[in-house]
This record gives C-alpha cells, structure tokens and sequence, in this order.
C-alpha cells in the first residue's frame, strides 16, 4: 500500500464541483488500494476528501498544526490525527509520511504545500513523485507560467520533467505509480 498525499482547500470553492472532485479522488486512491495523506481539516475540500476516504473504507491520514485545528476544524474521525507544532512541521511530516503527492485546485495553501513538494524533490530531498490534477484545466495558467519559466532558462528541464500532469484522476494515479 501506499500512500498518497493529497493537497487541497480548507475552502469549498463555487458550487458543489470541487467537493466533487475531492470525493472522486478519495475513492479513486482508496480502490487503488492506497491510503490518503491529507491536511488534517474537516471542511471544504479537505473534509470532502477525508469523509469520501473514510466512506469507501480507506485509511486516511491526517497532519495539522494545533492552531489551525479550531481553524480548520481538525476532523476527529481519521484513522490518524497527527497534531504538530507549526506549517513547517506539518509540511514535513506529510512529506514523512507519503510516498508520492497530488494537488488539486486549491488556494495559497495548496500552492505553498505543491510548490514546497516539488522544491524539495529539485532539492534531492525527497525522490518521491508530485502530481497535479488539472481537473478542467484549474491549473492552465500555473502549467502556463511553468513552460515560460523552462523557456526563460530558469526552471532546469529535468525539474519540468518530474512535475505530472493529468485531467483525471485515473491518468495522475497510473502516471505516479
């Protein structure tokens, strides 16, 4: 089994599409036989993610700093709850604890968990791949604005090379696996 570490929003987005989303990729991971890795929360589409994990029978694990757990209202249902000092810690530790890394659409949160995963895997910290799911094209831009950076000399194409980029869920596992 592995585990699949899952960056999302605390946030659920417009309309009901990206809660959606995060249940689809929640039993997509848990019929592959994977557990879930996640930010710990039990709203948005952190919350979607961990119920439709749990639902299907999965393992999901969660990590969030203690001050965010009234915040982000820690969910009390996982099968782990790991309660750390700080983002730094908690970035860490769901590095520790994954064995590869999606993102879906997300925030400045998602961003910071995305970009710090795919620095560390730059930085030969971690060889663990890092995947985005470009769920109807959400991240057309950031895909944009990588190229414009391989383009301008300041992005190495070996570092473009790793980052996975899938529309579907079922694409991003196979490519990740």
């Amino acid at each position: 089994m592995s585990r699949i570490c899952v960056f999302c929003g605390a946030r659920s987005g417009r309309g009901d599409e990206y809660l959606t989303l995060a249940g689809d990729v929640a039993r997509a991971i848990v019929t592959r036989g994977d557990a879930i890795v996640y930010g710990g929360g039990r709203v948005g589409m952190m919350g979607a993610l961990a119920d439709a994990g749990l639902e299907a029978g999965g393992e999901v694990i969660g990590v969030i700093p203690q001050a965010l757990a009234t915040a982000e209202v820690a969910h009390s249902g996982l099968t782990q709850l790991h309660l750390v000092d700080s983002m730094h810690a908690r970035k860490a530790l769901l590095t520790q604890l994954s064995d590869a890394f999606i993102a879906l659409p997300g925030g400045i949160g998602t961003m910071d968990e995305l970009f710090e995963a795919l620095t560390w895997r730059q930085l030969g910290i971690h060889d663990k791949p890092v995947g985005i799911l470009n769920a109807d094209g959400y991240y057309d831009p950031l895909i944009a604005l990588l190229d414009r950076m391989l383009d301008e000399g300041l992005l190495p194409p070996a570092t473009r090379e790793f980052i996975v980029i899938e529309a579907s869920i079922g694409a991003l596992l196979d490519a990740l696996a």
